[in-house]
């Protein structure tokens, strides 16, 4: 029989003593440290996991072409597992337009969005009377698609080139060229001027070079004589000015990058760009945010793009956007081997768990077949993201006085949750940190007498599976009375007002604040 010395004694018992700290640490996790809180009650809200709940930088977008009519908001698609008809506004929390910058400026100083009676500006004016913000991405390339730059930009004598000569209208400018420079400046800033607001827009994408706007196939020079330092000079100098135009001119709603391999590159795939992580950097430090179109395209979508979005996860968020079309491609011979012909429910799923690997804040409802094809083929991952995707915040603890002196310090001591994957932006330059959570007293008709900020929370910290704890130290100067204690997180830069729904079932007041508890004040 084996025996064991002293030492081995010694070190079992202080195995054990290390693994019962840690388990009583462990535990009391589900309460806050009961240190500190004299007589105020606590107060445990109760989450809410199925409900949609619309956040800016958060949950599904549908697509919106620039054709569409009113009737597209009121498209249905049947859910078997609901034995009904659904709507996909009721679930989207924005609306992504990808159009071409000669339609929304077909000619200098004209801007369709701004005439009521465009097409466009149908769409725009329909999406804002559902509460819909709106999302934008310019083309300007044409080597597949025909002329999408406006015509009177190459009258005015950008140079451009033709990728194939039996089709002579799809020119393809130079994105260097000072004349097209020029006009695309000014027609970013007229944007801007209407759009540079949060409540209008969920987000742009700020490069919109390339094949499809997509950051990939940009052409500089007629590839037969051009050279690749050349074409590095080049990338860098157009890239440097139109990172620049974007997060100077849109300060307010965040701004996208593709994470692309071969991002601003001429060629559209290949091996990884040696300067490409660098160029993206330079962009996220400059104020972007992230997207890639090619999720569950596992040729596309690979190893490089799952470690950048590893790398970038919590600092900055990740928008979605799916690969393959079902009603168009074959998309049975991805290299996954995953995906069975006829059964477009497996890119669906392939979709789903690649951006949960990324915890991307935004998935998408593409227009046509793959709309229906989430809700009809895949309606249980819909739900999923829903309650599992993005951010999902609520408080699970809150500490509250019920009898206080007015002009008193009290101290609310309050836990928060995220149950998402992703997390609130609140820490992107466009934001500032101007989320904060805030308690509210209320009188006997819900109105709000007192808000009280808490400066020092910060709702970009809150991690799944990371509960933030905050001893919030504050003077209630109200009159002696009956109130109520509510919380929100408010938006610091609209007088505090509630701007981020919370994940709770509770009583929740018509300005958003969520009702906690009754407080006398003498």
């Amino acid at each position: 029989m084996k025996k064991f010395n002293f030492k081995t004694i010694i070190k079992v018992v202080l195995m054990c003593c290390i693994y019962f700290n840690t388990t009583a640490c462990s535990s009391k996790d589900d309460t806050v440290a009961n240190t500190g809180h004299g007589n105020n009650t606590l107060v445990k809200p109760k989450y809410s996991r199925t409900p949609v709940i619309k956040n800016p930088m958060n949950g599904w977008v549908m697509y919106a072409g620039r054709t569409s009519d009113v009737s597209y908001w009121d498209t249905e698609y049947y859910v078997s597992d609901l034995g009904k008809k659904v709507k996909a506004i009721d679930y989207a929390s924005a609306c992504y337009i990808r159009t071409s910058w000669a339609s929304m400026n077909p000619e200098e100083g004209v801007y369709t969005w701004r005439d009521p009676n465009s097409q466009l500006g149908k769409l725009i004016k329909g999406a804002e009377d559902r509460g819909l913000p709106i999302a934008f991405r310019f083309v300007v390339d044409g080597q597949d698609q025909g002329l999408n730059t406006p015509r009177f930009v190459i009258d005015a004598g950008a140079k451009y080139y033709v990728t194939n000569s039996k089709f002579p209208e799809r020119l393809s400018p130079y994105p260097q060229d000072p004349i097209f420079q020029k006009y695309y400046t000014k027609f970013i800033q007229a944007l801007a001027e209407d759009f540079n607001n949060s409540d209008r827009m969920a987000f742009i994408d700020g490069y919109g070079l390339g094949k499809w706007g997509e950051g990939h196939g940009v052409i500089y020079e007629d590839p037969n004589t051009s050279t690749g330092a050349n074409t590095e000079t080049l990338k860098e100098e157009v890239w440097d000015w139109i990172t620049d135009l974007y997060t100077q001119t849109f300060t307010k709603v965040p701004v996208l990058i593709n994470y692309h391999r071969v991002i601003g590159n001429p060629a559209s795939d290949g091996a990884v760009d040696p300067n490409t992580d660098r160029l993206l950097t330079e962009a996220i430090n400059k104020g972007y945010s992230l997207r890639h179109d090619a999720f569950g395209m596992t040729g596309y979508y690979q190893t490089w793009e799952k470690q950048f979005a590893k790398t970038w996860n919590n600092k900055r968020p990740i928008v979605m956007e799916g690969g393959w079309i079902v009603s168009q491609h074959s998309y049975w011979n991805d290299p996954s081997g995953k995906y069975r012909e006829g059964h477009p429910e497996d890119v669906r799923q392939g979709e789903f768990d690649a951006s949960a690997e990324a915890h991307v804040n935004m998935m998408d409802f593409r227009a046509g077949e793959e709309t229906s094809s989430w809700f009809e083929d895949a309606y249980t991952l819909v739900q999923r993201f829903v309650s599992e995707g993005g951010y999902r915040l609520y408080p699970d603890q809150v500490y509250l006085p019920e009898n206080i002196k007015s002009s008193d310090e009290v101290t609310i001591t309050h836990r928060w949750r995220n149950m998402g994957w992703g997390y609130l932006p609140n820490n992107i330059p466009q934001w500032n940190h101007k989320y904060k959570v805030a308690f509210a007293l209320l009188d006997g008709e819900d109105n709000v007498k007192k808000v009280l900020v808490n400066e020092d929370s910060e709702p970009s910290d809150w991690l799944k599976d990371n509960p933030v704890v905050y001893d919030f130290k504050t003077k209630v100067d109200v009159p002696a009375g009956s109130y109520s204690w509510a919380v929100a997180i408010v938006d610091t830069t609209k007088d505090n007002t509630p701007g981020i729904k919370l994940a709770i079932n509770g009583e929740i007041t018509r300005d958003g604040w969520v009702k906690l508890l009754g407080v006398e004040v003498h």
